[in-house]
């Protein structure tokens, strides 16, 4: 019977361990491949989904935005301010004034501003408007044009210049200087393109 020598049974050992630790190497470097893999893909799906979300935040944050903006523009007096609902001196002070109980988009907008005496008197140079001038009225990011078709002084009781018209029109109103009872009155009518046929 032949018998094995402690040399031989030694070196058997030794290699079997090294094998088993080869195998066990092996097989935990791919598994730290495997889990870093899964990591940076899930690593990579949390960051788009955080972009995804950012990018829809910021959407929403221009259209909110776009939403605001709501302003004046009348290039022949150097004229851009802010509007706000009302035409209470508080809110005059510091933007030009909304008629409530006109329309904001279309038909007849009123508007009012103070013209002297105040923080900010929108409205100072507006006798100096002729016909055919042009106001831009920018109401949520939509602009539209106006051209100057009228160029009034009014009793300061006469709202007939804030009644709803069939056109678009814009209605700009403040006070005649050293004139109590008198408002000037401005009014434009949307400019329409001509369409060829």
């Amino acid at each position: 019977m032949f018998r094995y020598s402690s040399i031989y049974i030694n070196l058997v050992s030794f290699f079997i361990s090294l094998i088993i630790f080869v195998v066990i190497q092996l097989f935990f470097s791919n598994y730290d491949t495997f889990t870093n893999k899964s990591s940076l893909k899930a690593g990579f799906e949390v960051e788009n989904i955080i972009q995804e979300t950012t990018t829809k935040e910021e959407r929403k944050e221009e259209t909110e935005v776009e939403k605001d903006i709501w302003y004046l523009e009348i290039p022949r007096i150097n004229l851009k301010a802010d509007i706000k609902e009302g035409t209470s001196k508080e809110i005059m002070d510091e933007y030009i004034g909304h008629f409530e109980e006109t329309n904001k988009d279309k038909g007849n907008v009123g508007l009012a501003a103070h013209n002297r005496g105040y923080r900010n008197n929108y409205f100072e140079k507006l006798k100096e408007l002729k016909e055919g001038d042009a106001i831009y009225y920018n109401y949520q990011g939509k602009i539209k044009e106006f051209l100057v078709t009228k160029h009034v002084i009014i009793k300061d009781t006469d709202w007939s210049y804030l009644e709803e018209t069939d056109e678009n029109t814009i209605t700009l109103i403040t006070c005649v200087e050293n004139e109590p009872e008198y408002r000037r009155c401005i009014q434009g009518e949307e400019k329409v393109e001509n369409k060829e046929e």
